[in-house]
């Protein structure tokens, strides 16, 4: 083989090709060794982050011409002529699990985990590998024995199969081709292919199933304390529509009562007009009167702003198409309460608590999860020793075909075997590991019975104060009997002019209080019922909620979203509950 003369080498053009490439691979940057404009990237100008803005209001031109009852008119009308629509406790819960905001965005952390399980999962996947290199040389030689130049060509394809024992299987077929000026050389070119079988696998440290698949271990731990948080957010965010919804009820309810007070106080006022007029009442009994009738006004305008604010609570646990936090579509709460007084073992309640709690559950994940870390700092102490073993058959020709032909004949083999090692000298490091492993463990062994304890006292507070509430609806239940007798009463002794308006304005006050107190026992004994459901680590009623996630995460519509950087998708939308 001859030196060509005046002509660049192959080396040469490639390191030509690679500076001239510097720039591109630096993402069009002309100096590839300095900062450029594209590095930092700039969401927010300097005035938004270091100014703050006044926030101003216009006053309304002042009406003296509007007076209570037009105000009144006023409310009720903007209050009333709004779209109205029919909800059931149900439908609430389906709606929250589906449209949820907040657990849209929980709802994804399990699968986020899956996904790094399927990620330690690849490791053990086979690999396919294939190097390539082209070398020359060009030296001189003290010898004729030996050829100045030589020309090499190598192609190595091979897969490397992981063993989940703690080693590695590589299979490959290596071919090479050399050419030589050297007169001596038997074979120019000569073309080598062999196959070759190597194994590697630890002995010691990193050996066994357990050791190797210590990281998948944890990704799966990580899996299921997700799993256990996504389903504690979705008892969360059902008690909080369960709650809201109950509240709004008593909201509607309270705004019943003071329009009744309202229709009581006018009718007390129109009396004490008769009266003034057929000269058997006086003008204090109706200063009295449009005084209450003023006061019903304003706890009608005061009980419509209460609707109001419970409604956007509910529209924004619940996030139903058409019926967002935006809208003015008012919400009728189509499911009424039906108190009725409960039995209950403390003891079994109390247990299945402590079984069904995610937060119990969450706790013994961990506990695994020590537990195997600690397996794996103990496996981490032993030396590093590992085995190594190739066997190759060899082949040789002139051409490529030939030097096959000699490989499938299986004449020539040889094989090596041999062992590394390493031995840390204090090996402190794993022994600290290893410390801390055990005290982690000991730590949340300490705190399992801290949170037991935690559990029980939910559970007996919520007893208590469900028991509570059932004896106040039993004592606003005779309160409202004995108030509405007492108005009966106050009206018949005012006609017949026994009594005054400020007494009989009083006794309707004292039975709208007394319906309100009702009114708000029976919601504080829904509410209560869910407290206690809650702390059991269940839900109040007799459907049972499931959840199913298939998202496909890496289709095109998903790209195009986390790319524009909108609400992903909603794992959540294959959520129903069924009985």
């Amino acid at each position: 083989m001859t030196k060509p003369h005046h002509t660049p080498s192959i080396h040469t053009l490639l390191l030509a090709a690679t500076l001239t490439a510097l720039p591109l691979l630096g993402g069009c940057m002309s100096n590839p060794f300095k900062q450029g404009p594209l590095d930092t990237h700039h969401v927010a100008t300097k005035e938004r982050l270091h100014n703050i803005g006044v926030f101003q209001l216009q006053r309304a031109p002042e009406d003296t011409t509007r007076d209570t009852q037009s105000q009144l008119a006023q409310a009720q009308t903007d209050y009333a002529d709004v779209e109205r629509i029919d909800l059931a406790l149900g439908d609430a819960r389906t709606a929250a699990l589906s449209n949820n905001l907040g657990l849209s965005a929980t709802l994804i952390a399990p699968e986020i985990a899956a996904q790094n399980v399927n990620r330690e999962l690849a490791a053990f996947e086979s690999v396919f590998t294939l190097s390539a290199a082209w070398n020359e040389t060009d030296a001189p030689t003290a010898s004729t024995l030996v050829g100045s130049q030589a020309r090499n060509q190598s192609l190595t394809p091979g897969i490397r199969i992981p063993l989940m024992t703690g080693g590695s299987v590589t299979v490959s077929a290596p071919i090479n081709r050399s050419a030589t000026n050297n007169s001596f050389s038997t074979l120019d070119p000569a073309w080598t292919s062999d196959l070759q079988v190597s194994l590697s696998h630890n002995l010691l440290r990193n050996a066994g199933r357990r050791a190797t698949t210590h990281a998948l271990r944890l990704a799966d731990f990580d899996r299921q304390t997700s799993l256990a948080q996504t389903k504690l957010e979705v008892i969360r965010v059902l008690a909080n529509v369960d709650r809201a919804y109950w509240r709004l009820y008593a909201a509607t309810k309270a705004l019943e009562v003071v329009e009744q007070q309202h229709t009581v106080a006018q009718s007390q006022l129109a009396s004490a007009q008769r009266k003034r007029d057929a000269g058997t009442g006086t003008e204090v009994d109706i200063v009295r009167a449009k005084s209450g009738v003023a006061d019903r006004i304003e706890s009608i305008i005061r009980a419509q702003n209460d609707v109001k604010l419970q409604q956007r609570t509910l529209k924004q646990l619940i996030n139903m198409p058409g019926l967002t936090v935006d809208t003015t579509t008012r919400i009728l709460t189509d499911s009424a309460p039906d108190p009725v007084e409960y039995l209950y073992d403390l003891n079994q309640l109390t247990a299945a608590a402590v079984d069904n709690r995610m937060e119990m559950l969450e706790l013994e994940i961990q506990l695994a999860r020590q537990a195997a870390a600690i397996g794996f700092a103990e496996n981490q102490k032993l030396p590093l020793v590992a085995l190594n073993y190739t066997y190759r058959i060899n082949g040789l020709a002139g051409s490529l075909g030939n030097s096959v032909d000699v490989l499938a004949q299986n004449e020539f083999e040889d094989w090596s075997v041999g062992l590394n090692a390493e031995f840390p000298l204090g090996n402190e490091a794993a022994k600290a590991s290893l410390a801390q492993a055990i005290l982690s463990r000991l730590q949340s062994l300490a705190s399992r019975d801290a949170r037991e304890q935690a559990i029980t006292t939910e559970i007996l507070n919520a007893v208590d104060n469900l028991q509570s509430t059932w004896h106040r609806i039993l004592a606003s239940r005779d309160s409202v009997l004995l108030s509405a007798r007492l108005l009966e009463a106050e009206k018949r002794q005012y006609d017949v002019g026994r009594s005054t308006s400020t007494i009989v304005l009083d006794a309707d006050a004292n039975l709208a209080d007394a319906r309100l107190s009702e009114i708000r026992a029976i919601v504080d004994y829904q509410i209560a019922q869910i407290d206690l459901a809650v702390a059991s680590g269940t839900l109040l009623g007799q459907a049972k909620v499931e959840w199913n996630s298939d998202p496909k995460v890496l289709s095109d519509d998903n790209r195009a979203k986390a790319n524009e950087g909108v609400t992903p998708y909603k794992p959540g939308s294959g959520i129903w509950t069924k009985p």
